[in-house]
């Protein structure tokens, strides 16, 4: 900073989605200023020690594949590493790493601060500079004002954060970090729209006071599953994880708990995760059930700090000792940190462009939870199409405005923007209409060209990725020449249900002289081709929805097949066509597709 206080891009806030806001500036050539409450918490973990996940390990593979840090950042750091749903059809299978969060953090630090054109200062940002309806910078709690030529928020849970320990409330953007008061208030004066939403996270246990031997053990995969394409890690040694559940004394505690429980004494207004309940939530919507999941984290390799997932809460602490206490294994458990829940300030996201720049303010773009999202992932490609776009407005260029058949960061920002959301937004497979070719192994086909032209990704992956596909190309030919024992061709024999590599060569991956990332995607691509190319055809189909009216009498109750998320909001907003079902929050493809089809039979 040749002045120290003009900038071409001022980044707020050292959380995930800031971090990769923030490299993707400095990246793509522009001087970069991050500012920060708390250097020490730059890529802090503030609820669980982990990566990836169900729809979250696609968003990490496309984060890596347009040239971000996090899939790089967790293979440097993780402790134990999984394929989920490996039962399951490959658009639904997807990579969760245990992270040493302490080693996390360092990592992203040092990257932060040995990355040329970046520049970070610890400071709270109390108010933007505006004139005439465009941001031209900050100014910070010590008075002092920056100059930029793009402004981006990524302020995660400070904005008037709160802080609930049963009747307990601390202000605060986390436990012990202070909240952002003016900067909320600011947003307000200038035509921002402002909602609350509540997150929360679970109490921390010592390890030396844990009876692992009444857990299942859980260890990780080998070869180790990286999230980063064309890592060239090795082996590691991986740390176990384990599996307890609640009881029906935890279930007890709990109800009995209620009534101190904000959560239930009205003192907590905002709106909940759906996908990751408290577990007051939990007990009290789902009584039938007689157990849940706790799954036992350990949070690094050098910490007796646990995480035992599945127990966030915003009870008092002598109710939380005493539920955890309850559960199998954690008789003896010693609480080192309370679990809470915290109310915090986002904005609505349909205020905002595709390329996440905010309608009403020009140059000042937002990313991650102050758009209404949970996660680590989901604030990381924010930020990182955030940076990537404030960029190019800088450079007078076009914004990069990904398709929902191109990428689940696509989806995701399309689902904010165009519909908004009444709750946290946590990215699902099951909102992604072309999961099916949207899968984890090919985002380096779908994204990395993108990121390479943008300068984010280096020659030496370019290069990688474009061998990948010739030698895909490749197997597609041996698929499609190569004649086994019955006269079928090979790509023939994949198209049969149930039928894969496995059942017409022994040992594929292996006897097989190809490359196996490539065979992998190429056996995927051959067997699913016809669902593929429907899938394409039904996004062309989007734009008819506008046309299809819903009969107002159509009984949502009498769907069996509908989601029940679905079935509560069709129900409550009673849209007249399919075009207004798709813009209600949560409503996806596959429910659309569904009631298309009941409409159709109706006017058969």
């Amino acid at each position: 900073m040749a002045t120290g206080t003009d900038v071409d891009i001022i980044v707020v806030g050292g959380g995930h989605a800031g971090i990769e806001a923030c490299l993707a500036c400095a990246r793509m050539g522009l001087e970069t200023l991050l500012i920060t409450h708390s250097l020490d918490k730059i890529g802090e973990m503030s609820c669980n020690p982990s990566i990836g996940g169900i729809g979250k390990g696609q968003l990490v593979r496309e984060i890596d594949a347009l040239g971000g840090e996090m899939a790089r950042a967790i293979d440097e750091t993780g402790i134990q590493f999984r394929i989920l749903n490996k039962r399951k059809g490959p658009a639904v299978q997807a990579r969760r790493a245990q992270a040493d969060r302490f080693r996390y953090r360092d990592y992203m630090k040092h990257r932060l601060l040995n990355t040329e054109n970046l520049f970070v200062w610890q400071a709270e940002v109390t108010r933007l500079l505006i004139k005439d309806n465009r941001v031209t910078g900050v100014e910070d709690s010590y008075g002092r004002k920056f100059t930029a030529k793009a402004v981006i928020l990524a302020t995660g849970t400070f904005m008037h954060g709160l802080i609930h320990i049963g009747p307990t409330q601390i202000p605060g953007g986390r436990l012990t970090d202070p909240a952002s008061q003016e900067l909320p208030e600011q947003l307000k004066t200038l035509g921002l729209r402002i909602e609350r939403f509540k997150t929360g996270t679970c109490p921390r246990l010592d390890a030396r006071s844990i009876n692992y031997e009444r857990m299942q053990v859980q260890y990780g995969e080998e070869p180790v599953p990286y999230f980063s394409f064309y890592s060239e890690k090795g082996p590691i040694e991986q740390v176990p994880c384990y599996l307890t559940y609640t009881t029906p004394e935890t279930h007890r505690i709990i109800q009995s708990a209620l009534p101190f429980s904000p959560l239930y004494t009205g003192v907590i207004k905002a709106r909940g995760v759906r996908y990751c309940p408290s577990i007051e939530d939990k007990i009290v919507r789902f009584p039938h059930h007689e157990r849940h999941y706790i799954f036992v984290e350990p949070e690094g390799r050098q910490t007796t700090e646990v995480y035992p997932n599945g127990t966030s809460n915003s009870l008092p602490l002598e109710f939380q000792e005493k539920m955890i206490r309850s559960i199998p294994g954690l008789e003896e458990a010693k609480i080192l940190k309370p679990g809470y829940g915290i109310e915090h300030d986002y904005i609505d996201p349909r205020q905002l462009y595709p390329s996440l720049e905010t309608r009403l303010v020009e140059n000042l773009f937002t990313a991650g939870q102050i758009n209404g999202t949970t996660g680590y992932e989901e604030a990381a490609c924010q930020g990182l199409i955030a940076g990537i776009n404030a960029t190019l407005k800088v450079r007078g260029k076009p914004p990069l405005i990904l398709r929902r058949d191109q990428a689940y960061i696509g989806v995701l920002i399309d689902d904010l923007t165009r519909k908004g959301t009444d709750e946290p937004y946590r990215m699902l497979s099951s909102r992604v209409e072309h999961r099916l070719a949207l899968r984890e192994d090919n985002a380096d086909l779908r994204l990395m060209e993108i990121g390479y032209q943008l300068g984010l990704i280096s020659e030496e992956r370019i290069q990688k990725k474009r061998e990948k596909e010739k030698e895909i190309s490749r197997i597609r030919v041996f698929f499609q020449t190569h004649r086994l024992n019955d006269g079928n061709t090979v790509e023939k024999a994949l198209s049969q249900p149930g039928v894969w590599l496995k059942d017409l060569f022994p040992e594929p991956e292996k006897t097989l002289n190809f490359d196996p990332e490539a065979l992998r995607v190429a056996e995927v691509e051959a067997k699913y081709a016809g669902f593929i190319e429907r899938a394409r055809r039904q996004a062309e189909r989007i734009h008819q929805l506008d046309r299809v009216k819903i009969p107002p009498e159509m009984d949502y109750d009498a769907i069996p097949s509908l989601p029940r998320e679905a079935r509560e909001k069709l129900k409550q907003r009673r849209p007249q066509t399919l075009g207004e079902a798709y813009d209600i929050p949560g409503i996806g493809l596959d429910t659309i597709n569904l009631l298309w089809t009941l409409i159709k039979r109706k006017e058969a």
